[in-house]
């Protein structure tokens, strides 16, 4: 009788132990999350499974071309986290016209959307706290250009850099 109870005592530690550190990890280091849009095609697809690292940006600031996770602008009314590519920096200089998107009057190099914007935007400046997002889907995407409103650095969760699912489409996002 008393292995038995050892047994169900270790037992029970373990699992608390698990869940627990499971529960760490979720909090403060690594999180996955499904794709329930697709406004990041073709880079991330509609239902594609992803890690989001929670803890990178505690060491250094969102960088362009990062794909980030976070709460939206308070002003849209929006519940759930958004998930774009990181386009303008705090004090960037964006436009986006005639299919380009212009960072600081350079045109960005875009290897990943899907196709050239249809739209004119900006010019705008990025106010110092915020950062400028679009989605890869550039012309079906609720991001930035559409919001008329900042996402402020400090809503920023995390930044998505693997794709766990599907299978055949496993790998590192760039």
């Amino acid at each position: 009788m008393k292995g038995m109870k050892n047994f169900f005592r270790e037992s029970l530690s373990t699992v608390l132990t698990a869940v627990i550190l499971s529960l760490i990890l979720r909090a403060y280091v690594v999180e996955a999350r499904v794709i329930p849009s697709g406004s990041m095609l073709p880079t991330i697809q509609l239902h594609d499974r992803v890690l989001v690292n929670k803890f990178i940006y505690n060491f250094t600031e969102p960088q362009r071309g990062d794909i980030i996770v976070f709460e939206p602008p308070e002003s849209l009314g929006v519940k759930h986290d958004f998930i774009k590519r990181v386009i303008g920096l705090p004090g960037d200089v964006i436009e986006i016209r005639d299919g380009k998107v212009y960072v600081n009057g350079e045109p960005l190099k875009e290897p990943y959307i899907f196709e050239a914007p249809r739209y004119n935007f900006g010019p705008v400046k990025v106010p110092e706290d915020s950062l400028f997002v679009l989605g890869d889907n550039r012309n079906e995407s609720f991001d930035s250009h559409v919001w008329r409103a900042w996402l402020k650095i400090e809503d920023v969760k995390g930044k998505a850099f693997y794709r766990y699912w599907p299978p055949q489409r496993i790998g590192l996002l760039h």
